[in-house]
């Protein structure tokens, strides 16, 4: 019978060898996000109201600036924070990883 050579495991050189997980989204992506939808939920609560109980009355309250002007641009803001939040990419810091 032949001895079999003994092979010490290095925990360390096994590490390197499993694949690295690399998520698309980073804390910094999250952040972003939920900032974005933060600034659409804003906008739409500003959007909303001026109606009257009564059908047949007009208001004008409809054509306020808090709902023609404001809550527009904050809408706009808020669709834009949050197409940059999936658009941006953390520059790669690791110095010899490839993708």
């Amino acid at each position: 019978m032949a001895l079999k050579p003994e092979i010490k495991k290095d925990t360390k050189a096994a590490a390197d060898l499993r694949p690295k997980l690399h998520f698309a989204f980073t804390k910094k992506n999250y952040t972003l996000l939920i900032a974005g939808i933060v600034l659409l939920i804003i906008g739409y609560i500003t959007l909303s109201g001026g109606g009257t109980k009564d059908p047949n009355q007009f208001s004008e309250a409809l054509f306020d600036t808090r709902r023609m002007v404001v809550a527009p641009i904050i809408l706009m803001l808020g669709y834009a924070v949050v197409a940059y939040a999936i658009l941006v990419k953390e520059k790669n810091t690791g110095a010899g990883e490839q993708a």
